[in-house]
């Protein structure tokens, strides 16, 4: 059964009627559903495999919607033509809500949610393309917390899509397996694009600037997935992610440091390769322990440190020139004013660590350092020959 809100049954068979009628019979005749009160009942009514369609034009939201049903398409006339608006929100978590298997979202954006724009939970074989969403105030810490936000999914597809202004992630990906993200733009976002305790992730071909951090991967403590892996960041161009760090108080994502263009937490078989990173005030690229946060780890399973982490034939522009970072601005200090390394190493080492934590090689423009910051940051490294190894490429 296809649902559409310009082109449905329902509403052609109204058409016609009114046709037949005189012109005091449609005066009399009630109105039609106005178009967001008409979506709302068709993701209600879609049956599976179904289509939904939404209108060109502004589609004005007070709480949230929500999909449950498998196999749907969700389709607007394009992510700058059919808007999604929950400025007047006034109930509901999220923007969209979507918690079934086999669903693409496709040709719309949604704008201003009081929480969350999309989130998708527990899903298999998700498709978002061309999905923008954005908080249109500029970045605020008032914001809602995630753009794109698939969680505990396994298949996901991200694609040709944009995020603007989250005050966590502008397109996250959680606790999930065999993800790509590919061809999006990312900007003005605490963080741009992060994978989170997730398994065979590739990101590539991406634009993300502006963002406090423009891509990270992370594995967390106190989650129900861990031991995040294999993460391929190639391809992309990741540039001025300068934007002071928005976050709300307390969240994780507000230690990441601002002008930070490629961040590693604790996250293991990261493969950085291709890339354009340029202008980072911090680091081009920052590969750290959990246990440089400073807080506490209270979950047996977790390992907090990263590992086997290969940067390699990347061309990085100039970085570290402004640290956001008290340690980084007293060894900036050291160096008498210079431009710090390009790459940075906490040098955090798992007690049972098997190989290298860190490789870095062929990259046009890199310099590399280990922070020392297991001994209060008193001996930083700085010889490139410590991290000249090669780890096998991913194969995902």
């Amino acid at each position: 059964m296809t649902s559409s809100l310009h082109r449905g049954p329902a509403l052609l068979v109204g058409l016609a009627l009114l046709a037949g009628c005189s012109p005091a019979e449609q005066d009399a005749a009630p109105p039609l559903a106005d178009p967001a009160q008409a979506l709302r009942l068709a993701l209600l009514d879609v049956e599976a495999g179904g289509v939904v369609e939404i209108p060109a034009g502004r589609l004005d939201f007070d709480r949230g919607l929500s999909l449950t049903v498998d196999g749907v398409t969700l389709r607007g006339a394009g992510s700058d033509v059919s808007v999604l608006s929950f400025a007047g929100q006034r109930a509901g978590a999220e923007g969209l809500l979507v918690s079934a298997d086999g669903v693409t979202l496709e040709g719309f954006a949604v704008e201003d949610a009081k929480g969350d724009a999309v989130k998708i939970n527990e899903c298999a074989d998700l498709v978002i393309r061309d999905v923008r969403t954005e908080w249109t105030g500029g970045p605020s810490p008032d914001n809602g917390a995630y753009g794109l936000y698939p969680v505990q999914c396994e298949g996901v597809l991200i694609e040709d899509s944009t995020a603007i202004g989250a005050s966590d992630a502008g397109i996250y990906v959680g606790q999930s397996r065999d993800i790509v993200v590919r061809r999006n733009r990312v900007e003005y976002n605490v963080a741009g694009i992060e994978i989170e305790n997730s398994f065979r992730a590739d990101v590539y071909e991406n634009d993300v600037s502006h963002n406090t951090g423009g891509i990270l991967v992370f594995d967390l403590p106190d989650l129900p997935v861990q031991g995040g892996r294999e993460t391929r960041i190639r391809g992309n161009r990741v540039h001025e992610n300068n934007t002071e760090n928005f976050a709300p108080e307390g969240n994780i994502v507000g230690t990441v440091p601002a002008g930070t263009g490629i961040m590693v937490n604790a996250n293991d078989a990261i493969e950085i390769v291709d890339n354009d990173i340029e202008d980072h005030a911090t680091a081009a690229v920052l590969v750290v322990s959990y246990l440089i946060t400073g807080r506490p780890v209270e979950d047996a399973d977790y390992d907090p440190y990263p590992e086997a982490v290969h940067v390699h034939g990347n061309r990085i522009g100039r970085s570290g020139y402004d640290p956001d970072s008290e340690p980084l601005l007293a060894l900036r200090e050291a160096l008498d004013g210079a431009d710090l390394p390009s790459v940075l190493w906490d040098g955090f080492v798992a007690p049972d660590a098997m190989g290298p934590v860190l490789c870095v090689h062929g990259n046009e423009g890199a310099t590399v350092a280990a922070l020392d910051a297991p001994g209060g940051f008193a001996a930083p490294r700085f010889d490139a020959a410590e991290f000249d190894c090669t780890l096998p490429a991913l194969e995902l």
